[in-house]
């Protein structure tokens, strides 16, 4: 007989497998969030009010209503005229960013209604190529700003972007040009136009039209300016304010007109279109 007891082995727990892509780490406050609470919430923290970065579609989708999108010069697509090439071809990453995003370019434009209220909308997308505003953005944004001034519509556009897309060279430089000349020419027309910042709003977007509108609205916490803070201190040889590129220091130093969370964004869209549209809304 043995002198000891065999020890009863204990079951053996199997590894539960927790399916990829559950859960969010918010980049403001670091917490972990169950992913299916962060959408039902619009893509915002829940615990510290962060905003997410969204697509141009479902910006589109969050704003309009039901089914009144109609998107023009969808088959515009970029070109390549200095045949660029850094560790890719350019003409490669256009097609790496199209099959990223199923978006022919970086904006969406097209005819929408707000709360039953006609409007001309222009949407960039940080997904494809950082938003960057090439030869095709800047013909969308103007050929939004046209229609706008031909059928007598507000013009609303969304950015969400790092700037102007070297990869075009002056043809993108010149964006910048013609985006606020079409601004310029939309205003003889008495209209609005409202500018809403996203995050991030950078470069030759808010040195260009993400500046020049009416109203400009800023969604919370956005990152807004031309360069980045290194570059403006070794241009200028001084010291930066703490946090004097968020949408919160531009409010208090008068750069924009309001602070607006994506949840409240379509309905203060409706009010100011009925404001200065002259309408009614229920």
């Amino acid at each position: 007989m043995a002198w000891f007891k065999k020890k009863e082995q204990l079951p053996i727990s199997k590894k539960v497998k927790v399916p990829e892509g559950l859960w969010v780490k918010c980049n403001s406050c670091k917490e972990i969030i169950y992913r299916k609470e962060v959408e039902k919430n619009l893509k915002v923290c829940p615990k510290c009010n962060y905003h997410f970065r969204i697509s141009a579609k479902e910006r589109i989708s969050l704003l309009v209503d039901e089914n009144s999108f109609e998107e023009m010069g969808r088959d515009l697509l970029s070109k390549d005229p200095l045949n660029f090439r850094d560790q890719i071809p350019y003409r490669d990453r256009l097609s790496e960013s199209r099959k990223k995003t199923n978006n022919r370019d970086a904006a969406i434009a097209g005819h929408a209604s707000i709360g039953g209220l006609r409007t001309i909308l222009v949407v960039l997308d940080f997904e494809f190529m950082g938003g960057s505003m090439g030869s095709v953005v800047g013909e969308k944004f103007v050929m939004g700003a046209e229609k706008a001034v031909e059928d007598g519509l507000p013009l609303i556009s969304v950015s969400s972007s790092g700037g102007a897309r070297m990869h075009e060279g002056i043809v993108s430089l010149m964006q910048m040009a013609r985006t606020s000349a079409s601004v310029a020419r939309f205003r003889d027309k008495r209209m609005p136009f409202i500018s809403i910042l996203a995050d991030p709003t950078f470069g030759g977007v808010s040195a260009s039209f993400a500046m020049l509108g009416d109203i400009i609205i800023a969604e919370p916490k956005s990152l807004i300016g031309f360069a980045g803070p290194r570059v403006i201190e070794q241009t200028i040889k001084q010291q930066l304010p703490e946090n004097f590129q968020t949408a919160e220091f531009l409010l208090q130093h008068g750069m924009i007109d309001m602070i607006i969370n994506r949840k409240d964004l379509r309905q203060t869209l409706v009010k100011l279109l009925s404001l200065t549209s002259g309408n009614v809304t229920p």
